[in-house]
Formats: structure tokens, C-alpha cells, sequence
């Protein structure tokens, strides 16, 4: 038996590896999910369309290709600030599909009817109709992340990833557009180099103001900054994108000074917010991951699987070794499930429990139980406790300051 696993708790298949039922890993899509894949694919479509009778499918693959070097590093620090309670996969396609789809049809369905009101010219199309526009419908996904499916928006770092990605998705769309214009004005070095090299992080950074807002809002006890905060958030992402579009009016000096006496040390600040969510993420997780060690829904041993990312990788490494795919795949799941679980006891430890928290909290723990007989870890301080296949929901402490019985989550 390998180390760190408790003979019988781990049901196993031909060759000593979990047998893993069918089924236990998948998960059923909302009506909603599927409403979303299949407009963001149409509009998808619709858009490539659209893009190749600008320019050419030859046009377009050289642009994408020029514009598509300009993001990946900008979606590795996003994934990198977010590993502590990593959004789903398909939230953060969504974000980019969102950004790239909705709301470039957006700004340009609105652009084109503002242009044409009487009074308008190119500085206010441009640094004040554009930025007000592009900023809505961007600033539209995190609110509905925000109205639909608000336990995945844990706080200010949650709210600056979505935007980063959802303005990293519009960027290259609007990129691609710009580079196919160039293309035909033989502008195409000049404009990649302006756009692509030194202002990739523009919409992500605008964009990040919104989220910040929204990140507030999520998680804050104030019913007043609940609704100031998105707002106040989106006015800022408007006033940056109309300086960054304005400053084309000032001539390379003007730009200049903006890029550099604006825009860099906002981007500096932006980060070290992010990365200061980062850490504060860390030590929550470890200190709700302890509480719920404590209640006994959990063995003290695998906080630090979960906590720790140096440690949960490792662990994610033993379960493959010694399970194969199946065993890595359910490690994850289990992970992921018991950082859910974290974050929902913060937020009601705290204050800012969701409505249905009972619910959520009890499903959330049921499918850990499920898990978790099929779930390899390394030994630390001790062989695993006891299996949780027979876990009934716990009974948690009484709020806090609060004496009485037990609540119920």
C-alpha cells in the first residue's frame, strides 16, 4: 500500500488504482451555460465573418497572428494572481469570449449611432463617446457575474481578473481591427509597435477599475457602497480610456506623458493591489481551511494540500504517480471543492454570506464527501483519519459574538 493511504478507505480498481464511478466528475451545465456558449459561438462566427470580408482570410490570419503575440504573458499573470482560488475554466473563457464577442458588437452597435448626433467630432468621438461605450459593455460581464453567479466574485482580485481577461479579449479583436486598417495604409510596423508592444495592458488596466469596483461591492457589509462602488469603479475605467485616447490629440509629447506619468504607475498600482489580494487570499484560505479542520469536516493533515500552492502541486503530483489521471482529476475536484467551501465560511464568518448559503454550503459539502474516498494524499503528521463517505452535515459554531445554539449553515 503506498504511503499515506489508509487500507479500505480508497475503493480500488485492476491494478490498485481508485475506482473512480462514472460520472462522480461530471457536472451538469445550467440552462444559462449552455444560453451563454451559444451566443458567445454565433457571435463568434458572425465576427470572424465579419473580419474576413474587411480584409481577407490572409489579412486576418497575419493580423490575429501579430495580435495574439501581444496577450499571453497578460493571461499567465492573471492566472498566476488567481491561483489561490482559481476561477473555472469556463468563467475565464467566458471573460475573454465576452470581451472579444459581446462587447466590441456592443461598442460598435452604440458607436455608430452616438457618431452620428449632430455636434460630434473625432476628439469627442474618440475620447469621450468611445471610452463610455467600450467601458459599458465591457464593465456589463462582471456585473452579471455579479447578478447571476456572485460566489464566484470572492473580492477585489476576483473583479480584477475578470476584467484583465475581458479586456485582454476585446483588445485583440480591437487589435486585429486596427492592424487590418494599418495593413491597407502600410501603418502596420508603426501600429503593431504602439499598440501591441507598448500598449497591450491599455483595456485590461481600464477595464480593472470596473472590477475593482465590483469586488468591493461583492464583498462589502455597506448597502451604500454596494451601489457606489461599481459606479465610482466605472466612471475611473472611463477616465483613464478617455486620457489614453485623448493623448493622441497632444501629439507624441502629450502621449508620451500620459503613457508614461499616467498609465505605467497605475498598471504599478493595479498589480500591487492584485498582488496584495494575493496574499491576503493566502492567509484566509489557511485560516478558514483551519476553522473548517476544526469542525471536523476535514483532517487537520490536508489543510496544507489545499492551502499551500507549492504543496497542493506537489499533491496533485503524488495522485497522478500513484493514481493515474483518474486520481489527479478527483484531487483536483476535491481541492477546488474545499476552497469553495473556505470562501463561503469567510463570507459568513464574516458578514457577507450569500442567500442561499445553506443550501450551497451543504451541497458543496455533500460532493467533498463524495470524493474524498477516492481522493490520494501524502501522509503528513499521521495517516489519513477516517473516510468521509459517512459524513452527515455538521452542526457550526453560533455567529460570532452571538451565544446560543448551533447555526445551521
Amino acid at each position: 500500500m503506498p504511503q499515506g493511504l489508509s487500507p479500505g478507505s480508497y475503493p480500488v480498481g485492476p491494478g490498485g488504482r481508485p475506482d473512480v464511478p462514472p460520472g462522480l466528475l461530471r457536472r451538469s451545465r445550467s440552462a444559462l451555460a449552455w444560453l451563454s456558449m451559444t451566443v458567445l459561438g454565433l457571435g463568434t462566427v458572425l465576427l470572424v465573418i465579419l473580419l474576413v470580408l474587411t480584409g481577407g482570410p490572409t489579412a486576418l490570419l497575419l493580423t490575429s497572428a501579430l495580435a495574439a503575440l501581444s496577450f499571453p504573458v497578460l493571461i499567465m499573470i492573471c492566472f498566476w494572481l488567481d491561483r489561490y482560488e482559481p476561477e473555472p475554466a469556463r468563467y475565464r473563457i467566458a471573460a475573454l469570449s465576452w470581451g472579444g464577442v459581446v462587447a466590441v458588437a456592443v461598442s460598435l452597435v452604440a458607436e455608430q449611432a452616438l457618431f452620428a448626433l449632430p455636434g460630434t467630432d473625432t476628439f469627442v468621438e474618440t475620447a469621450i463617446i468611445a471610452p463610455v461605450v467600450e467601458e459599458f459593455g465591457k464593465g456589463l460581464f462582471l456585473v452579471f457575474v455579479l447578478l447571476l453567479r456572485r460566489y464566484q466574485m470572492h473580492g477585489i482580485l476576483d473583479g480584477i481578473v475578470y476584467a484583465a481577461l475581458v479586456g485582454i479579449g476585446f483588445a485583440f479583436v480591437e487589435d486585429v481591427a486596427y492592424y487590418l486598417s494599418a495593413l491597407d495604409e502600410g501603418a502596420l510596423s508603426t501600429t503593431v509597435f504602439l499598440r501591441g508592444v507598448m500598449g497591450p495592458f491599455a483595456h485590461p488596466l481600464f477595464t480593472s477599475a470596473t472590477g475593482i469596483g465590483i469586488g468591493i461591492a461583492a464583498t462589502t457589509r455597506r448597502p451604500g457602497l454596494r451601489w457606489t462602488a461599481p459606479l465610482i469603479g466605472y466612471s475611473v475605467a472611463v477616465f483613464l480610456h478617455a486620457i489614453w485616447n485623448g493623448s493622441a490629440f497632444w501629439g507624441g509629447r502629450g502621449f508620451f506623458l500620459a503613457y508614461l506619468g499616467i498609465m505605467l504607475p497605475l498598471l504599478i498600482v493595479v498589480l500591487a493591489l492584485a498582488m496584495w489580494a494575493r496574499f491576503r487570499e493566502g492567509r484566509m484560505l489557511t485560516a478558514a481551511l483551519g476553522d473548517i479542520a476544526q469542525f471536523g469536516w476535514i483532517q487537520p493533515y490536508e489543510v496544507r494540500w489545499i492551502a499551500r500552492l507549492s504543496d497542493r502541486i506537489s499533491a496533485r503530483a503524488y495522485a497522478k504517480r500513484i493514481g493515474g489521471k483518474p486520481a489527479l482529476r478527483v484531487l483536483q475536484a476535491y481541492q477546488q471543492t474545499l476552497i469553495e467551501i473556505a470562501f463561503l465560511h469567510w463570507r459568513a464568518v464574516h458578514g457577507t454570506p450569500p442567500r442561499d448559503i445553506n443550501q450551497r454550503m451543504t451541497r458543496l459539502l455533500q460532493y467533498a464527501a463524495r470524493l474524498r474516498p477516492y481522493v490520494l494524499l501524502p501522509s503528513a503528521d499521521g495517516p489519513p483519519g477516517p473516510s468521509m463517505a459517512t459524513w452527515r452535515p455538521p452542526q457550526l459554531p453560533p455567529p460570532v459574538g452571538q451565544p446560543g445554539p448551533p447555526r445551521v449553515w
